[in-house]
């Protein structure tokens, strides 16, 4: 079964919603899950885009026996889509890159090329950093909303969801990954951890962790936009989907922002 988190309802009236809150909501839908039908974490998968990586990627860093996690046109964090930060800031909102490394899952990131809300980068340097890497979707000339209509992307989400189940429950972890990685290692690439390798193709179109690097590590995101104009006005893009599903404190963040 699986999870997926890409949108968060919106007709709530006035009622304004906080990440820590979308946090809660996941949760809750997870418990539903496993209360309503005995569901394990070992036979969960999630899958979270553009925003809702946040929700989804929390999660998966408190669940250590998690089948697997699909980040689709995620992010490194709210304020990184604006500037490629080198540290985390408080006042920042799903900070990704400061979770993805408790992740022990094996994760599939897909992005597109062409993403003008979310860079490429962000997708690419998550990957990166993930302990449990498979063979990543680079999807050429695809945008933020539209990757869905690759004739690419469902054969590749299949080949990673028939990949996922081949694996023995109790094994899911670096073991596993190691013998099916020397099993694939005849064939044109190698689809899991340790592999530098991706898949570019055509297409038609427990709570939030307190965790700040305090080194150079990351460094500036590959592909970043140099303009600042046009960083902000991915911000502001990704503000207007922040909004959408009403997170409060989105504007308090881009003042912020200003200001440093």
């Amino acid at each position: 079964m699986s999870i997926s988190w890409d949108t968060i309802t919106q007709d709530m009236g006035n009622l304004l919603v906080s990440e820590q809150e979308t946090y809660a909501d996941i949760e809750a839908a997870y418990n539903w899950l496993r209360k309503t039908y005995g569901t394990k974490d070992e036979c969960i998968i999630l899958y979270g885009q553009s925003v809702g990586s946040g929700p989804s990627l929390e999660l998966a860093s408190r669940l250590p026996c998690l089948r697997a996690l699909v980040l689709h046109s995620s992010f490194l964090s709210g304020l990184r889509v604006m500037y490629p930060f080198k540290h985390s800031f408080s006042f920042d909102i799903y900070k990704n890159i400061d979770k993805i490394h408790l992740v022990n899952c094996p994760v599939l990131v897909i992005h597109g090329t062409d993403d003008d809300v979310v860079n490429i980068s962000h997708g690419k340097q998550l990957w990166e950093l993930c302990k449990e890497k498979y063979e990543p979707l680079w999807l050429k000339g695809g945008g933020h909303c539209d990757l869905e209509m690759s004739p690419q992307y469902l054969p590749h989400l299949r080949k990673f969801i028939s990949a996922i189940e081949k694996l023995p429950i109790q094994n899911l972890r670096r073991q596993s990954l190691a013998d099916d990685h020397k099993k694939e290692k005849s064939t044109k690439s190698s689809i899991w951890i340790g592999s530098r390798h991706s898949t570019e193709c055509v297409t038609a179109r427990d709570r939030s962790r307190k965790y700040i690097s305090t080194n150079n590590r990351y460094g500036k995101a590959r592909n970043s936009v140099d303009s600042s104009d046009r960083a902000r006005n991915s911000f502001d893009r990704l503000g207007e989907i922040v909004r959408s599903v009403r997170l409060c404190n989105v504007d308090c963040v881009k003042n912020a922002v200003e200001e440093v």
